[in-house]
């Protein structure tokens, strides 16, 4: 992924706040020798404080081969983007549709060695860790081996532990294009309003929020 300096996140409190509000990703997986890579949709919840993410996955899922070949991992997170049309980026002084169309989006990357989870007791408390991100409020019945309602289903899946070794943040949102030029692609984004207009122009004006403190 190619981060410009004007795409780059300010700093660590900017990519972790995002992410903390983003728990949908694509896990890509080195595939075995002669097979492309392997990407899984997945649910996840990211733990700032011990650095790592925990998730799971059902056991016939056919990336347990290539995570135990090679447990060097990317999870891709991707949200907030929008199309900006070629004339909402066009200077004044040339005709609009010779504007540059472009794309607005966020993207954490987290580099990651994945460990795998069977011990049944280390699963059941990283599901706790799962539920407890996902249902704060606690309306859940507690995961033991063997122990009704979920104890019989701990041996139909495995448990994932992803360490983060790297983080890189993009926020592709025109800063380097003058501010004028921002603040009307901004009104603009108000004015179409698309399904994701709204959650890309709050990133911008973030952004744009950020420059004039800065």
């Amino acid at each position: 992924m190619l981060i410009h300096p004007w795409d780059a996140a300010h700093d660590d409190a900017e990519w972790q706040n995002w992410l903390a509000a983003h728990d949908f990703g694509q896990l890509a997986v080195n595939g075995l020798p002669g097979d492309p890579p392997f990407v899984q949709p997945m649910h996840f919840a990211y733990d700032a404080e011990r650095g790592e993410v925990v998730t799971h996955l059902a056991r016939p899922n056919p990336v347990w081969a290539a995570l135990e070949a090679d447990p060097r991992v990317v999870l891709s997170v991707v949200d907030d983007y929008a199309f900006i049309p070629g004339p909402w980026h066009a200077p004044d002084d040339v005709p609009p549709e010779h504007g540059t169309p472009t794309s607005y989006y966020a993207a954490v990357q987290l580099h990651c060695t994945a460990r795998i989870v069977d011990d049944p007791a280390e699963k059941a408390d990283l599901l706790h860790r799962q539920l407890a991100h996902f249902q704060p409020r606690g309306d859940y019945a507690q995961v033991a081996p063997g122990q009704p309602p979920f104890g019989r289903m701990l041996p139909g899946i495995r448990g994932v532990i992803l360490d983060v070794t790297k983080v890189r943040a993009k926020f592709k949102y025109g800063g380097n294009k003058p501010r004028e030029m921002q603040r009307r692609v901004t009104d603009l984004l108000a004015e179409r309003g698309a399904p994701r207009d709204e959650a890309a122009r709050a990133q911008q004006l973030h952004r744009l929020t950020a420059q004039d403190q800065g």
